[in-house]
């Protein structure tokens, strides 16, 4: 009870110098704690809404997908004849049953032919109107679609694209545009995480989004009184038998659920990632804090060591005080991570994906998970701390404070660092070496994490080298003021190590991955300029095929000198060491990519495998199955028959575009696959007569005016697109890791705070001797400005040696080009001095406004 009496009196009494220390905590307790709600709010969000829109049963195409998705390249669902609606309504325990048919592989547009997708990448679906989708949609103005003429839209869409009953859309899909006008706008009666929906009567839905009458994607079937949801699926079976998929409303909901639940585990678990990273940053700023409490407080403690207590006692006295500060920063942290849940909410709804605070789901595990994180991490952070307490003797009482350093301890650290450090170095060097990907990946992450230790580990002996060189920069020109910042960061070299390494991690971070992607970027651009051979290439990015009407357009173009077609097809290969490969996949294109792109051929000639009954293979397949030129492959295409091909090239690994790809032409592949079943073409190029490219480019956006869906680019817009579509992915990761340098920037705040109250004497002294208050502001300011580009150093230079590495690897997969961003490692170093600046402000301010006589009286 004593114990616990004295880490109640110095943890109140020292509240002040704990609080950016619970702060830390709060924030990281807070970053998880969010990410578990609003994950578990997005699911209970899809939950509810598969739960509402599943039918007793559901039959489907065999192989359809549950969202709507086309499964093949014609861009068309997967159908059923419209005669399984009546077997299924002969089917015993059926109650009701209803045809319906829907897709989300469509574009809608409105009168201006601007997209009425939602921005947040949720899908489109246009589907026909029907008793199971009144369950969940109200009309709430106008009147369902009856006709060709009318559509149905949802309200949410209609409030976003300011749309009105009368106004005309066009849908878009493989069969081509259905233009019709809006005739009525239903309002979700369950919460709509984001989707638009478009509904057409059930025979306009069959011709504008199949192309044939008399067919159906679904069949909703509604259980009579008393037959349960498996007994009915199995009554559909027995009428059906197995040429059909039947689920339960369970069944379709939890596949629904696992497509959705896929993406969310990825966002949640690199969120917490980031907050791990939070709680490790954080750690050396509570280490740092309660180093500096032991320290000043030596004498305190030495007199209770005179008085009595164990070091046992002293021990736990400064783990209470970090248990109570733990909770304290993990209470106040678990409320926080609901209102950053709820923020992060608000942020999804002004994206298009709107989550309703009515299904804001808090389990029981969250708080709990939250606190013991908390906790724990805090006491784990504070155990060093309180063994050095606990050694503390009773002599120390008559010793000012400030224990010395054990210098045997830091030459001990200095070894052990130094050893890791080597670790760490052997290990990036072995994966600069390795041959293959996933076995450099492995001695990466070795290497990254023995290097991070050891260079937290090292810190002090690094800072005492690295603070004299800056010292020697960047303020010597400041006089004595500067020499004296100088002498501060070095004063306490385990001090000024933690709080630089706790800069440190975030930073390396942020330069590790703006190498990456530079690198990446770079190595593409590269391969772009050496292999593309096309002036345009013409796409839909979402991954949808392109139409044979827009084809024909883009063949209609003037100005071009040849039309590219290239598809993708499924296929399982038996290969000459009588082995089969399944689901591999075919490009078939026309014999002009061989000049489009100038894919290196480690065998043969590229062109050659264009020619009749001749395909190419990567160099990895070939080796693997010991293929060489003029083998023959049995190729079995999905939608077609078996054909056996000759190998007539062997293309390189090495590259970036098309990697692993295997070639025929269109018109080899079409003597298997029938025309009606032939997939639409995944891309297209084009190629403009010699002078011709500014005008042809005008000519192919005009002519592609009525094909929204398609995007045209040069090899400019490429290459930019896959510079945004990279920097779009690391300013979220930067986002992310902001959290980590704001609880560093944290750190060096409290470091300079604790320092200021242990040189409260001497900083009078300094006063009394002459020093101004702004040359004293201007001291602190230096020193931290200087401790903050040291943690800015050692990261940068840490997180270069990462990101090199790390590009090696990338070689491998063919992103051979390394490219420093030094515009992006100068600006963050650069503002790295403005953060040392910015959070010396309240600790010079507090140093500015002592009182002389007073700081001299301190004890």
């Amino acid at each position: 009870m004593t114990v616990l009496k004295t880490s109640m009196r110095n943890f109140f009494a020292h509240k002040g110098r704990m609080a950016l220390s619970a702060v830390a905590v709060l924030l990281s307790v807070a970053f998880v704690c969010g990410t578990l709600v609003f994950t578990d709010t997005m699911n209970t969000t899809f939950d509810k809404l598969f739960a509402a829109t599943s039918s007793d049963v559901t039959v489907s195409a065999k192989g359809a997908s549950d969202t709507g998705e086309t499964t093949s390249g014609n861009g068309k669902p997967p159908v059923m004849p419209a005669s399984v609606l009546g077997e299924v309504r002969e089917a015993r325990g059926v109650k009701a049953a209803e045809g319906s048919v829907f897709s989300s592989a469509v574009t809608v547009v409105d009168a201006d032919k601007d997209n009425l997708s939602p921005s947040s990448g949720a899908p489109t679906i246009v589907g026909s109107w029907n008793a199971n989708e009144a369950r969940t949609m109200e009309i709430t103005s106008g009147t369902a679609p009856k006709g060709s003429g009318q559509v149905m839209v949802d309200a949410d869409t209609a409030d976003k694209h300011h749309l009105r009953l009368g106004d005309e859309i066009g849908v878009i899909s493989a069969v081509g545009t259905h233009t019709a006008r809006i005739s009525g706008i239903a309002t979700f009666t369950v919460t709509n995480p984001g989707a638009a929906i478009f509904y057409l009567d059930t025979r306009t839905a069959q011709q504008a989004l199949v192309g044939e009458p008399d067919v159906y994607t679904n069949v909703n079937v509604t259980a009579a009184s008393g037959v349960s949801d498996a007994q009915l699926k199995k009554n559909v079976l027995a009428r059906l038998g197995t040429d059909y998929k039947v689920q339960t409303a369970k069944e379709t909901a939890d596949a629904n659920r696992a497509d959705v639940g896929e993406f969310m585990n990825v966002m949640k678990y690199a969120m917490l990632g980031f907050a791990g990273i939070a709680f490790l940053v954080g750690i050396f700023l509570i280490i740092n804090t309660f180093s500096m409490l032991v320290a000043q407080r030596t004498r305190e403690i030495g007199l209770m060591r005179a008085i009595g207590s164990s070091r046992r006692q002293v021990n736990r006295s400064v783990l209470a005080e970090a248990l109570l500060l733990g909770v304290v920063g993990s209470v106040l942290g678990v409320g926080a991570g609901v209102g950053l849940a709820i923020g992060l909410m608000k942020l999804m709804g002004m994206t298009g994906m709107n989550l309703s605070t009515d299904d804001l789901t808090v389990a029981w595990t969250t708080p709990v998970i939250g606190m013991v994180l908390g906790v724990v991490v805090t006491v784990l952070a504070a155990y060093l701390p309180a063994r050095r307490a606990g050694r503390v003797s009773p002599m120390a009482a008559l010793r000012d404070a400030g224990a010395p350093a054990d210098a045997r301890a830091g030459a001990v650290r200095a070894v052990l660092g130094l050893l890791l450090t080597a670790g760490g170095g052997y290990g990036l060097y072995a994966a600069t070496a390795a041959d293959q990907a996933g076995e450099g990946s492995m001695w990466l992450g070795l290497g990254v994490v023995l290097s991070l230790i050891g260079f937290v580990v090292i810190g002090p002996l690094l800072a005492s080298g690295v603070v004299r060189v800056l010292g020697a920069v960047l303020l010597r020109a400041f006089g004595p003021v500067g020499r004296m910042a100088e002498r501060n960061a070095l004063r306490n070299p385990r001090r000024t190590g933690a709080t630089g390494a706790a800069l440190m991690i975030g930073l390396a971070l942020v330069a590790c991955l703006s190498v990456v992607g530079s690198s990446m970027v770079a190595s593409a651009t590269d391969q772009l300029d050496k292999s593309v051979g096309t002036d345009f290439i013409i796409q839909n990015d979402r991954g949808r095929p392109i139409t044979a009407q827009a084809v024909q357009a883009v063949k209609s173009t003037p100005g071009l000198e040849r039309v590219t077609e290239y598809k993708v097809l499924d296929a399982d290969l038996k290969t000459p060491d009588g082995k089969t490969s399944r689901k591999e996949t075919i490009n078939a294109a026309d014999p002009t990519y061989a000049i489009d792109l100038r894919t290196e051929t480690v065998a043969g000639d590229l062109a050659d495998a264009y020619r009749p009954g001749s395909m190419s293979v990567f160099e990895g397949f070939a080796e693997e199955h010991g293929i060489k030129l003029g083998s023959k492959i049995d190729v079995a295409f999905r939608d077609g028959t078996t054909g056996t091909l000759t190998v007539r090239a062997i293309t390189s690994d090495d590259v970036v575009i098309d990697k692993g790809a295997m070639y025929a032409s269109i018109a080899t592949v079409a003597r298997y696959v029938p025309a009606d079943r032939m997939p639409l073409d995944q891309l297209v190029f084009a190629t403009a007569k010699d002078g011709q490219q500014d005008t042809a480019y005008k000519a192919l956006k005009s002519a592609l005016h009525d094909y929204p869906q398609y995007t045209v680019r040069d090899q400019t817009d490429y290459k930019q697109a896959l510079k945004d579509q990279i920097g779009q992915l690391l300013n979220l990761i930067y986002g992310l890791l902001a959290l980590a340098i704001v609880v560093a920037v944290l750190g060096v705040v409290n470091t300079l705070a604790l320092s200021v109250v242990e040189r409260t004497r001497e900083i009078g002294l300094m006063r009394a001797i002459g020093l101004s208050r702004r040359q004293l502001r201007r001291m602190i300011r230096m020193e931290s400005v200087v401790i903050a580009l040291f943690g800015a150093l050692l990261g940068l230079g840490l997180g270069m040696g990462w990101g090199a590495t790390a590009q090696q690897l990338l070689a491998l997969e063919g992103f051979a080009v390394l490219e420093i961003p030094w515009p992006t490692i100068t600006g963050v170093f650069i503002g790295s001095a403005f953060v040392g600046l910015f959070a010396a402000l309240i600790p010079a301010f507090r140093a500015g406004r002592m009182n002389v006589l007073n700081a001299i009286a301190t004890d």
